[in-house]
């Protein structure tokens, strides 16, 4: 991959998700960061690994500990992270997203 792009609102809900952690435990925060910059280098290194849950997107869960996952799509050398999702929290919200 060339490069990792995370759509507005992706970025917006992983920075949420960050000071929510952070709110708690700065402990916790880290862990989360790290997570997902871990999950990020895995995507990066084998993109088509993770299952895909439509045409076009893919989705790659965090550590257990973090209930989230990345869903994704890859356009050509560009990775655009779509969302920083919730596992309960409104299914499939993210799907007018371009």
């Amino acid at each position: 991959m060339d490069s990792i792009a995370f759509h507005p609102e992706a970025a917006a809900e992983f920075e949420e998700a960050l000071c929510w952690y952070s709110e708690r435990s700065e402990q916790a925060a880290k862990g989360f960061d790290e997570a997902v910059s871990n999950a990020l280098r895995q995507i990066e290194q084998a993109p088509e690994h993770w299952p895909l849950i439509d045409r076009r997107h893919r989705l790659k869960f965090l550590e257990k500990r973090f209930p989230y996952h990345i869903i994704y799509r890859v356009d050509d050398d560009l990775l655009t992270v779509i969302a920083v999702a919730h596992h309960r929290r409104r299914p499939r919200y993210w799907q007018g997203r371009q």
